[in-house]
């Protein structure tokens, strides 16, 4: 048996212990002939800060860690004995990518990483330490723009200036140093290592079906990203919440002649409140476009023009991405003001202040920005030429380079000044066809181009490809989600790009970025001979499952609808469920739950949301309330969020009656639920200063005061408390919550409830001010959650057959899962079928092969009607794949664990539906029926595991035959 005690040490290079964007390299060369007799059971155990990509003699093995909070750190353990070469030399190595700052799914630690190779005795082979080789990758630029605030950075690689055969055993090591060990495991921050607990995730090949569209193009002539947040906010690496603040941003713009430019700004509408060139302030009739593309034609004198940029903002992301685009001036370029401080010319860009600074506490400042302050109102059109930035310099300081991007890819591959299609030859077309001959990227003299591929549907993993190209070609590659005729929706919060300068002659590049998309966009810039393409493949990577879960039935658009419910649920189950494989690639704490239920009626698989359950209680020294995105560096509480965690630990029990795992999240859940009734004010309800949400819709859900839903969802996690104490076996426990449960339900009946209106009203406003909307919403819970009773009910459940039209209606897919659960209660199956043909219909028509984010015309999407929803593929939104495994195959779990199951089909005017349901402990539930409407006939064929009783019921009103089948268990 192989102990579980590290010998090895945590190493790293020379250097900051905690650098921005860095990917380093590390190996280690030996020879296994002295334990060639007991390599079989050779094993490596692995972990690093914050990604890393396991080689072992030039074989990818693995990509990890799982995400984790650094005080839980996670490792990964390989079996590697068939990789392992007997009397030869062998070489594990490792890319380790660390970020240097926090994200949306990781809490910032430094750079680090842990190896130890044992026999199958348990004894040490290999392990990390001082004899380690180690050298920063020197083809990738640390300068590449952050993706999003979620996420860490886009992607720069110049294989000229690197070995890409790096992992290999190597002859010459020039260039490469010794590791320098960090301390023993137990060291800060990992003080705590936790076996893996999911399996790996898979690789599945997948290719592009075509080549969507070939075309000439140009685009600015110098592009940048800066990351403001971080370079006008010492210390802002650590954590990820918002920050306001008042600043500017310096620099010049050197044309080698005057004339007409265009000054382009491509961002998600944060960092630009003004702006001037040598004084002149740019007027707001002089900008065009919209947010988040805002231009502006510009003159420029020759030589230096002074850019003043005002950069004050209540901002999360903080990228200022921009280009400018000159026929007349020549070549442009951006440029330090060096008569201001020459000796610091190597910065390009500076900053002027900030002047005044905020951390916003649960999306509330603590204070109010000092917009007044003299020098902010003054400075910008005082600013003329560089010699008047004098006056402020005590204001003044150079921008470290590391803020500063080289280029912006994204801006380059979305902005385009010339746009000229062609017919795509067939030689290029056949180049996504495995083993054909290479497609020929043809050239267009003073335009570069580019080639748009469409992999068929979206996906989530990671790019490669393989091409022949001149040393120094640049390879942009630019990944989206929604392409309609001319419309493309490119994704101005998201950097999905990747710059690849090529070396001379064939070669193949695979990225250690995950990012998620459906169509590729490759601009080929700089080339002097054609390049050619020899193959573009896509990895699709995600939880590994068996899909087990069927559903087909009569009507074709429901199997449709299905399956992108399926495809979205598989992409976004990756080392927790995500919210999206695009954007974010967060764990958000309440979509889980809903992707949750999704899943069981898939996958069956229960370790994946096992682990996402445990990690929700780390966030606790963030917020006692737990944040509603983990691990996470935003401090952020949605209540609901925690609410709907609560609420999936009950179902997780009751899906696989795992009494111990429910004693263990009672002390969780007991601990936040603790802290949340200390929120409930002297009116009796729970008022909470917050991220108040449940939909993105207009509903009245302020951010400081009682919101109705809110308080709702908080009666049914106290009664889901009192539920899991008594499981723990704390009966006093278990009474207090349910007495507060009670006195909570009996608040809200009293007092958000409007006997004029026959309604719930939504909130009541800190100033107490009673909200004047009524919202279907705050009706949808009110049933779910138990809350209505008596004749409020039959008024409520009537609302909610029949929604009416001045309450504010549901603005996505999320919210309708809620809807479609209070509409099952109450046996309105053909509703939930009407809506999800109605709602998800629309995203069928639209070409959608994954399901939305949002309905259309609701908040983020509203100025621009080609613009459908943000995210094109969210889990969020998966309800049908849920119900209508539930609700028309009728298989519905009536105790723990699923030891009885009812099986009641509902036609709904259905001809026939057949499908499969995973059971938890194992084998499906297997449901055939076809229905006769006009004679009320159904014939029911099912079969199901032999240790589960099923209780069969025909549809009300129905006679007929039913066939079973139990199948034997192991």
């Amino acid at each position: 048996m192989m102990t579980m005690n590290w010998q090895a040490k945590w190493i790293w290079g020379e250097g900051v212990e905690s650098p921005r964007n860095e990917w380093r390299c590390f190996r280690k060369t030996f020879d296994v002939s002295a334990v060639a007799e007991s390599r079989s059971g050779a094993k490596l155990r692995i972990t690093a800060d914050s990604r890393y990509v396991l080689y072992v003699n030039g074989t990818r093995l693995g990509r990890g860690p799982v995400r984790s909070w650094p005080f839980e750190q996670s490792y990964d353990t390989y079996e590697v004995s068939h990789l392992l070469k007997v009397g030869e030399e062998n070489t594990i190595a490792v890319l380790v990518m660390h970020f240097g700052l926090s994200t949306f799914y990781y809490v910032r630690g430094r750079g680090g990483l842990l190896v130890e190779l044992n026999d199958a005795d348990g004894d040490v082979v290999v392990a990390t330490d001082t004899t380690w080789l180690t050298s920063r990758h020197l083809g990738q630029h640390p300068r590449a723009p952050r993706m999003s605030v979620q996420q860490a950075f886009s992607e720069y690689v110049d294989a000229t200036a690197w070995d890409s055969s790096w992992m290999e055993l190597a002859d010459n090591n020039t260039g490469w140093s010794n590791a320098i060990a960090l301390g023993s495991v137990g060291m800060a921050p990992w003080t705590t290592l936790k076996p893996r607990d999911i399996p790996m995730l898979t690789d599945e090949t997948v290719y592009p079906v075509r080549v969507e569209s070939l075309a000439k193009v140009r685009s600015f002539h110098a592009t940048t990203a800066i990351d403001v947040r971080n370079a006008l906010n010492d210390g802002s690496e650590d954590h990820a919440n918002r920050i306001e603040f008042t600043g500017f941003v310096v620099t010049s713009i050197r044309a080698n002649c005057a004339g007409l430019v265009t000054l382009g700004f491509v961002h998600g509408g944060e960092c630009l409140r003004a702006l001037s060139i040598n004084g002149e302030v740019i007027s707001q009739d002089q900008i065009y476009g919209a947010i988040p593309e805002r231009y502006m034609d510009v003159n420029l004198n020759e030589g230096d023009n002074l850019l003043v940029i005002d950069v004050s903002d209540n901002l999360h992301a903080g990228k200022l991405q921009f280009g400018v685009y000159g026929e007349e001036s020549g070549e442009l370029s951006f440029v330090a003001p060096v008569e201001l401080l020459a000796d610091q010319s190597a910065s390009t860009f500076f900053r002027i202040g900030p002047f005044d600074a905020i951390i916003p506490i649960d999306h509330q400042p603590v204070r109010e920005l000092n917009w007044k302050h003299p020098i902010y109102l003054e400075l910008l059109g005082s600013l003329k030429r560089p010699e008047d930035l004098e006056q402020f310099v005590d204001w003044f300081s150079p921008i470290d380079p590391k803020y500063v991007s080289e280029v912006d890819v994204f801006a380059l591959s979305v902005w385009r000044k010339e746009n000229v299609k062609f017919a795509v030859p067939a030689q290029l077309q056949n180049a996504i066809i495995p083993n054909t001959e290479a497609g020929i990227v043809p050239l267009f003299e003073g335009y570069d181009t580019e080639v748009l591929f469409d992999l068929g549907k979206e996906y989530s993993g990671y790019l490669s490809f393989e091409v022949e190209a001149e040393a120094g070609t640049v390879l942009d590659w630019y990944g989206f989600e929604y392409l309609s005729g001319q419309y493309r929706q490119d994704t101005f919060d998201l950097d999905h790009t990747l710059r690849y300068v090529c070396h001379e002659g064939r070669q193949v590049y695979e990225t250690p970025i995950r990012r998620g998309f459906r169509y590729l966009a490759l601009t080929v810039r700089g080339a002097k001979v054609p390049v050619r393409i020899y193959g573009v493949t896509f990895i699709q990577s995600n939880y590994p499952m068996a899909e087990i879960g069927r559903f087909e039935c009569s009507d074709a658009l429901l199997n449709d609808i299905w399956e992108i419910s399926r495809h979205t649920t598989k992409l976004c189950m990756e080392d927790t469920f995500v919210d999206c494989p695009a954007y974010e690639q967060t764990f958000w704490v309440g979509d889980s739950r809903n992707e949750a239920l999704v899943s069981n009626y898939l996958f069956g698989v229960q370790d994946i949301l096992k682990r996402c359950l445990r990690l929700v209680p780390g966030s606790k020294h963030q917020s006692p309330l737990y944040v509603n995105q983990v691990p996470s560096g935003w401090s952020s509480v949605i209540p609901n969020w925690t609410f709907f965690w609560a609420i999936a630990c009950a179902e997780y029990y009751e899906q696989t009656g795992d009494e111990a795992f429910a004693v263990e999240m009672y002390d969780a859940i007991r601990y936040t639920v603790e802290h949340y009734l200390l929120k409930i004010d002297e009116s009796g309800l729970f008022n909470v200063e917050g991220w108040n949400m449940l939909d993105w819709s207009p509903i009245d859900q302020p951010n400081d005061g009682v919101v109705t839903h809110q308080n709702m969802f908080l009666v049914q996690t106290l009664r889901v408390a009192a539920q899991m104490g008594r499981i723990a076996k704390d009966e006093g426990g278990a009474a207090i919550f349910e007495a507060a449960a009670n006195e909570l339900a009996s608040a809200i009946n009293e007092q958000l409830w409007d006997e004029e209106k026959k309604a719930y009203i939504d909130c009541i406003h800190a100033d107490g001010r009673r909200s004047e909307s009524l919202s279907i919403h705050s009706q949808v819970v009110a049933s779910l959650t138990g809350v209505v009773q008596g004749e409020r009910k039959q008024i409520i459940d009537a609302y909610l057959v029949q929604p009416p039209e001045h309450f504010v209606q549901i603005g996505s897919p999320f919210m309708s899962f809620f809807y479609y659960e209070a509409l099952a209660k109450l046996g309105e199956v053909r509703l939930i079928l009407d809506d999800i043909r109605h709602h998800y219909g629309m995203m069928i028509r639209h070409g959608a092969t994954t399901c939305w984010e949002q309905y259309p015309n609701f908040l983020e999407n509203r100025a621009n009607p080609d613009m459908l929803t943000r995210s094109h593929c969210h889990a969020w939104s998966s309800a049908p794949a849920y119900f209508l495994g539930r609700e028309v195959l009728g298989v519905r779990s009536l105790t723990t664990g699923w030891t009885e199951v009812e099986i009641a089909p509902v036609p709904c005017g259905l001809t026939w539906a057949k499908g499969s349901v995973p059971h938890p402990a194992g084998g499906r539930i297997d449901v055939s029926w076809s229905a006769d409407e006009s004679n009320r006939t159904i014939q029911l064929k099912l079969s199901y595991p032999e240790g589960m009783m099923a209780r069969i019921r025909l549809p009300e009103g129905y006679t007929g035959s039913i066939t079973e089948m139990k199948l034997g268990i192991l």
